[in-house]
């Protein structure tokens, strides 16, 4: 089994959509730090899981320095970006698949999705 993880730095700003009452409510920033895991069975012909370039223009660059809330078509919580970033990611990776993606929004605050052996 072949291995990769990429780690980059978002900065980016949401609010949330909440059935309470919440500062994240209001529109506010966070310089997330994000780690995507894929992993293949099997490289590609070019001899890859994925293109590190790839994963960058697909989730930082469509993220970074954005207003999420206009980007994203859900409620851009960090366990809701860890899940679409891995569902992102799978669909960019021909031989194998997102397994895991960690989304740190500050210091202490990190939300984890985890795909089954069965994706």
């Amino acid at each position: 089994m072949y291995y990769i993880s990429k780690r980059m730095e978002i900065a980016g700003a949401h609010n949330l959509n909440l059935p309470y009452s919440s500062k994240c409510e209001g529109m506010h920033g966070h310089n997330w730090i994000v780690t995507i895991h894929c992993k293949a069975a099997s490289l590609t012909d070019y001899g890859m899981v994925v293109d590190f370039t790839a994963l960058k223009r697909e989730i930082h660059d469509r993220l970074d320095h954005k207003y999420l809330n206009e980007v994203l078509s859900f409620n851009p919580t960090a366990e809701n970006i860890a899940k679409w970033i891995c569902d992102t990611v799978t669909d960019l990776c021909d031989t194998g698949y997102c397994y895991r993606v960690e989304v740190q929004e500050s210091e202490g605050n990190i939300a984890v999705y985890e795909r089954g052996e069965d994706a």
